[in-house]
């Protein structure tokens, strides 16, 4: 079992608290948080062990897991490796594309593994098929939620929409050629609502929406590539496949046959993948202990989340400006 230590006992702290406490693959020491009233109270109710000191606690763990506000993020993980330890870091992996870039530079220095937590890569909706997006070339995505004050401090690019972010940038293997966005503020100081279109050197083109002042919860994604259609809903963990292949030259009564302009005719039919039942965040940290356990590349590598932030910082830069109404 490896020792491990959160940084970080809020809202998402305490979750991954309970969760590694639960796991056979850690062994949980105890977590600090800034914040010593509510670490104090978070060890009364809970009886996980309150270090006073964050390098008392880094020293006695094999892995330091960071689930601190995003502007500590890089302090927090620089000391971290500094002291040979493997970290796993919350999204986004930093405040600044610089500051990921020099987690990137020790990560290799002190030949640690690093993964940052994009959960929505273990949502059992996506795993069941991610293996079936191939060359997508037309992406659109929803990812809307009522409000709520935590996360508000950062805009909604970095709240939200950086999700789907990482999601596209793993299916698809082109580097981005150019982004186009707009962001409005009007709840927050920062952009609430967000639309990006995102255009790949190999032609794929995603767009992007994002809100956090909705009426209701919503996280979709619609992929379309040659012959396929891929709907997948991660709240409520459905697929929809839709495929197409050529016609029989005597379809069934039933069949559902298509034909276009020069005469093709193509024959639709329906797939429906089965969608496990998991607890993401307990498997993304699992399957970290797992990387480290046999020295391979986590699923979500500190370099997959530094180039998730740097897409997530092109759009915020090519929004015109805020406006609020």
């Amino acid at each position: 079992m490896l020792r491990v230590g959160v940084l970080g006992a809020g809202h998402l702290g305490k979750i991954h608290l309970r969760l590694l406490n639960e796991s056979k693959k850690y062994e949980l020491i105890g977590f600090y948080d800034a914040d010593v009233v509510n670490a104090k109270k978070v060890e009364a109710e809970s009886g996980y062990t309150y270090f006073d000191n964050i390098n008392t606690l880094i020293a006695s763990v094999d892995v330091v897991d960071i689930v601190t506000p995003t502007l500590s993020h890089f302090e927090c993980a620089k000391k971290a490796i500094e002291n040979g330890k493997h970290i796993f870091i919350e999204k986004p992996i930093t405040n600044t594309y610089e500051e990921a870039e020099e987690l990137l530079n020790l990560e290799r220095k002190y030949r640690i593994k690093g993964q940052v937590g994009h959960v929505e890569r273990f949502n059992p909706a996506f795993s069941a098929v991610k293996h079936q997006i191939e060359n997508p070339m037309f992406i659109e995505t929803h990812r809307l939620a009522e409000f709520n004050p935590r996360g508000t401090d950062v805009p909604v690019v970095l709240d939200l929409m950086i999700h789907d972010i990482d999601a596209i940038l793993s299916v698809v293997k082109a580097e981005v050629k150019q982004i186009n966005a707009s962001g409005v503020s009007v709840i927050s100081k920062s952009p609430d609502i967000a639309n990006a279109r995102i255009e790949f050197e190999n032609g794929c083109v995603a767009n992007l929406t994002a809100s956090r002042i909705s009426l209701k919860n919503m996280r979709k994604s619609r992929f379309f590539q040659k012959d396929a259609y891929i709907s997948i809903d991660f709240l409520d963990k459905k697929v929809e496949v839709v495929k197409m292949k050529d016609a029989p030259e005597n379809p069934g009564d039933f069949d559902m046959v298509l034909q276009n302009a020069e005469g093709e005719k193509k024959q639709i039919y329906f797939e429906n993948p089965d969608v496990g039942v998991n607890n993401a965040i307990l498997d993304e940290l699992e399957s970290f202990a797992e990387a480290i356990e046999k020295d391979i590349t986590p699923l979500v590598s500190l370099s997959q989340g530094a180039k998730a932030l740097k897409v997530a910082l092109q759009i915020i830069a090519s929004f015109k400006k805020e406006r609020t109404f």
